[in-house]
């Protein structure tokens, strides 16, 4: 069976990545850099061929991913499995906050507990059959074809692991850069890297995640995007 080239896309940037707060599964819209990149991808990705365009139903995700879509004259296809990570009472919150209040859930999300759920959320475990099982449900749907699947850190993150074969527990040490392109190979055998974090379409646009324990190189994660 022919592999299938995909395009893994984060959203651009929101207020809240801005400001390091824990967005999950609430509707953040794209903030004014936020649009720029996006309309920067889109641009980037105009002359790439792209058969299908898949994204989360959240607005920062669905925005960023018309933008990709348009010079194709693509339909977006949403898919709530392609959402981020739920943080339950977690959400809204910054990761300071989070240590004042519930030190404990501090402590096992930073040593990537992976089957912590924050109250109400949802655990890396789960996120991660989440992830998996849907992009490997689209790319086996579009075998030989090339599609882009525009959703979360948390779900870009889990794509790193699964083409990489490195565990859950083991601190992240790359970027989960907004609106950069990622690309991977899905076949029978699983995913494959090819290409990380290309960001040279957003020329100084870029960030990071910065200033959360679990967002910065060699920290554990703690998906907020």
């Amino acid at each position: 069976m022919d592999s299938t080239q995909i395009l893994a896309i984060r959203h651009g940037e929101t207020a809240w990545n801005r400001e390091g707060r824990l967005q999950g599964h609430l509707d953040l819209p794209l903030n004014a850099m936020g649009i720029r990149q996006a309309e920067r991808l889109g641009a980037a990705l105009a002359d790439h061929a792209i058969d299908a365009i898949y994204a989360s139903d959240l607005s920062r995700a669905a925005v960023t991913a018309r933008h990709v879509a348009a010079p194709h004259g693509l339909e977006v296809r949403h898919d709530t499995r392609l959402r981020e990570r739920a943080f339950g009472v977690h959400e809204g919150k910054l990761w300071t906050e989070i240590e004042a209040a519930f030190p404990e859930d501090a402590l096992r999300w930073r040593r990537r507990d992976p089957d912590f759920e924050p109250p109400g959320g949802e655990s890396l475990t789960a996120l991660y059959a989440r992830c998996i099982a849907v992009v490997s449900e689209l790319a086996a749907a579009h075998a030989g074809q090339t599609i882009a699947i525009v959703a979360h850190g948390g779900v870009m993150d889990c794509l790193y692991r699964a083409a990489t074969r490195i565990d859950l527990r083991a601190p992240r040490s790359w970027v989960l850069g907004n609106a950069s392109i990622n690309r991977l190979l899905h076949s029978p055998e699983g995913f494959s890297l090819v290409g990380w974090n290309d960001d040279h379409h957003l020329h100084g646009l870029a960030l990071d995640d910065p200033g959360v324990p679990g967002f910065l190189p060699n920290a554990p994660q703690a998906a907020r995007a």
